[in-house]
């Protein structure tokens, strides 16, 4: 996808990029264009190794608030799984990391979302299990410093509870929206009056526990055969210390995430805890309000050349604003 925050370096520049900074060449293989933010090349290093090379938008390329070194987080989060023991959440091995680009080992396997309609109904489910599982231990990580928020500090979008931080978070994008002409379904003051009705329910959220908040199909890398399984996790960018809870909203991109599915099945028999109370789905709403949010404000900075996905997220966030309006 095309994207005004990608930044794009010609074979030779980006072999000297490696060379410089992680000690080893590269042979540039190819792009790869599914994301809208940061810019992602297959390289084959000097070595024989297979690696991904995400380069980060140039320093005075505008973005998002939140967005504000969360190459550092993706960073943050690999090195903290290697904590979990061994398997407990797949994923590349991280292999170099600074502010300007980083550098994972090839995953095995497939995005999900690039195989969804060749799996069987039994294979789905057992992959959708699996993948509750995952993600109740990648939630078992804490805030090393027991704040809530974002990790990076540039964002400056971190507290010491959880309702500070999430409404922190929304008005940094609040702010955003007026920056960038964001069409909104609502008033920003209206939002604003929807995410304080809901304080109560933030309030009971009071360990910070790592998020991913993108576990969309694309970001799950699966093998099938006759023993599928999930092989990784990655784009961990947008991760940050919250609720856990909060994973159902991308996670139900890929299928059921109601109390009864194979996903939240997976997450409880791994640990996990989801009690599905008033105050949980009012969360949920808040949380799907957020990412709503995200969808529709993150096209101004980055102007992509995806008019269907502008049109579905908009539809994404009105819905999303009923949503938290009907538990008022």
């Amino acid at each position: 996808m095309q994207s005004q925050t990608k930044r794009r370096l010609s074979p030779a520049d980006l072999d000297a990029l490696l060379r410089d900074s992680a000690g080893i060449g590269g042979r540039l293989e190819a792009e790869l264009t599914d994301g809208c933010y940061n810019t992602a090349y297959r390289v084959r290093l000097d070595d024989g190794r297979p690696a991904i090379v995400k380069l980060a938008p140039l320093p005075e390329v505008p973005v998002l608030r939140y967005e504000r070194g969360i190459m550092a987080t993706e960073a943050m989060v690999y090195r903290r799984l290697t904590e979990l023991p061994e398997g407990h959440v797949p994923g590349p091995e991280l292999l170099y990391a600074d502010d300007e680009f980083l550098m994972v080992s090839l995953l095995e396997g497939t995005p999900w979302d690039k195989v969804a309609k060749t799996l069987s109904p039994a294979t789905t489910s057992t992959l959708r299990r699996e993948l509750g599982a995952v993600t109740a231990r990648l939630n078992a990580l804490v805030s090393e410093d027991g704040r809530f928020g974002y990790p990076a500090p540039e964002s400056g979008l971190s507290a010491p509870d959880w309702r500070t931080a999430f409404t922190l978070m929304v008005e940094a994008l609040l702010e955003d929206a007026a920056r960038w002409n964001s069409e909104l379904p609502e008033e920003p003051d209206t939002i604003r009056k929807l995410v304080a009705e809901g304080g109560y329910a933030l309030d009971e959220v009071t360990e910070p526990r790592l998020v991913h908040f993108d576990l969309w199909p694309g970001n799950v890398f699966v093998n099938g055969g006759d023993h599928p399984r999930i092989t990784g996790l990655i784009d961990h960018e947008r991760a940050f210390w919250g609720d856990p809870a909060a994973e159902l909203i991308s996670l139900a991109f890929g299928g059921d995430a109601t109390p009864d599915s194979e996903v939240v099945t997976g997450y409880v028999e791994a640990g996990g805890t989801l009690n599905f109370t008033p105050t949980l789905h009012h969360r949920l709403a808040l949380y799907q309000l957020y990412l709503g949010l995200i969808l529709v404000i993150e096209d101004g900075p980055r102007a992509t050349d995806d008019t269907g996905h502008v049109a579905w997220s908009r539809e994404y966030l009105a819905e999303a604003v009923g949503r938290v309006r009907g538990l008022g």
